[in-house]
């Protein structure tokens, strides 16, 4: 008979790369781990893993067992969840998410989560940097963008808006930009170096705008753009507060930013769901309901008029 915490541990060592990372999602030593391989290898009579200098990879057999393992890791957590379906959910849920997403909007639903599930252990990770969610072992990951990762399991959860703004000093110094190719005699605050999309007449536009201050944080483009330094392209959720106080004011309204979308990513199989996963992807479409502003801007499909702060400013 085979031991399902030997599979288990298998398909740990798969998804984390190596043992060592494995056993730290385990909470397992390597020699223990280990072990695990050798008897399931022993049980199955191939080798499942080739071990080199490099780490570890699948072997023949390896590759043939992987999807069984998969199912049968899956269905006897299905049972498990059916037994306590009506329950509450349990284990530990690993989560990564957007910095300011995550400590504005994320993070007290999570800590709400907590209280409604008290066999839920929660680990959450905040960071503007892309994580491999099957690498790194999180259970789920909150995107915001594009995506490009086919291979996982996608929910889009919510729309995000983006807006273009300034503080309302740096316009009277500076003169407000009424194009998007306006922008380019302007300092603008950016991410990278990847151009700013808008829509014209139903096409989409871009340009690829200069400025002296990079940041890899939304919060702290934020702040610059308070500060005055320049323009800067945000998500509404982290403009809009500063919009409604007018200590920024939103540009180029003829010219929307294209919306973007909150994504709740996991790894497949798509065909099962955890219980741990779907309280949190209840929570978050309860949260982020479509008839619910979280943004900060509850004008309806718009962000507020840049004129009222400016005949003010």
């Amino acid at each position: 008979m085979i031991d399902l915490g030997d599979v288990r541990a298998f398909l740990a060592v798969i998804e984390a790369g190596g043992l060592g990372r494995a056993g730290g999602r385990l909470d397992m030593s390597k020699s223990m781990l280990s072990r695990r391989l050798s008897r399931l290898e022993e049980r199955l009579g191939a080798p499942l893993l080739a071990r080199t200098t490099r780490g570890m990879s699948l072997t023949e057999a390896g590759q043939e067992f992987r999807p069984h393992a998969e199912r049968m890791v899956a269905e006897m957590q299905a049972g498990l969840d059916a037994v306590t379906r009506a329950g509450e959910a349990s284990g530990r849920l690993r989560v990564a998410a957007p910095m300011a997403l995550g400590e504005t909007h994320i993070a007290p639903l999570l800590a709400r989560l907590a209280l409604d599930h008290p066999r839920l252990e929660i680990q959450a990770s905040y960071s503007d940097s892309r994580v491999d969610i099957v690498a790194e072992g999180f259970d789920v990951a909150i995107r915001l963008g594009e995506l490009n990762d086919s291979s996982l399991v996608a929910r889009r959860i919510a729309s995000v808006r983006g807006a273009v703004v300034a503080s309302p000093a740096y316009l009277e110094r500076m003169g407000e930009p009424r194009t998007p190719w306006d922008l380019e005699q302007h300092e603008t605050l950016r991410r990278d170096d990847r151009p700013w999309r808008f829509q014209e007449n139903g096409r989409t536009v871009s340009i690829r705008p200069q400025g002296r201050f990079l940041a890899d944080s939304g919060t702290a483009l934020l702040a610059a753009a308070v500060a005055g330094l320049g323009i800067a392209m945000l998500p509404a959720f982290l403009a809009g507060p500063t919009l409604e106080r007018g200590e920024l004011v939103h540009l180029l309204p003829d010219y929307p930013v294209p919306t973007a979308g909150m994504y709740l990513l996991r790894p497949p199989p798509a065909s099962y769901l955890p219980n741990k996963i779907r309280v949190l992807a209840d929570a978050l479409i309860a949260r982020f309901d479509p008839g619910y502003v979280w943004d900060g801007c509850p004008s309806e499909g718009r962000l507020p008029d840049p004129s009222r702060f400016l005949a003010n400013g």
